[in-house]
């Protein structure tokens, strides 16, 4: 089951770092972004969220069968179980953030309806929850390999 949910942490991981390519573009900026940054996250998120439908939904299945896989696992695994409740909350605290506000940002931010300061904030907020994102996915991964090698 970890070696599962380590590959699933695994996957989470690298669209987080494909995200993180585009967001970053944030950094060592003040005030409003500049129209080729938003232009460019915008439409990055445009493409990962409006444009890829169907595909998209995969990414949210990848979560979620993290989190009900991690949640079972607190329940059936036979290892410790300090470090099962761990993974159920390093998994679970990403998700819901993705589903509350990352996800609902980047839709919006890629529709570009909003001002610029509005989408500057929007893609400074995205940036942000995908670094909160990647320590606990990072986090979450290394618990279950240490889990799978237990």
């Amino acid at each position: 089951m970890s070696a599962v949910l380590a590959a699933c942490g695994g996957f989470l991981l690298a669209v987080l770092w494909m995200d993180l390519i585009f967001d970053v573009q944030v950094l060592g900026h003040s005030g409003p972004l500049p129209e080729p940054v938003l232009a460019s996250i915008a439409g990055y998120y445009k493409r990962a969220t409006t444009d890829s439908y169907p595909m998209s939904r995969l990414i949210a299945a990848v979560m979620g069968a993290a989190v009900v896989g991690s949640t079972v696992h607190v329940f059936t695994g036979g290892q410790a179980l300090a470090l099962r409740m761990a993974a159920v909350s390093l998994c679970a605290a990403p998700a819901a953030l993705a589903l509350l506000r990352v996800v609902p940002n980047a839709v919006r931010l890629g529709s570009r309806r909003d001002d610029v300061d509005t989408q500057s904030a929007l893609a400074r907020a995205i940036c942000r929850h995908h670094m909160v994102c990647l320590v606990c996915v990072a986090a979450f991964v290394s618990v279950e390999f240490a889990l799978a090698v237990a």
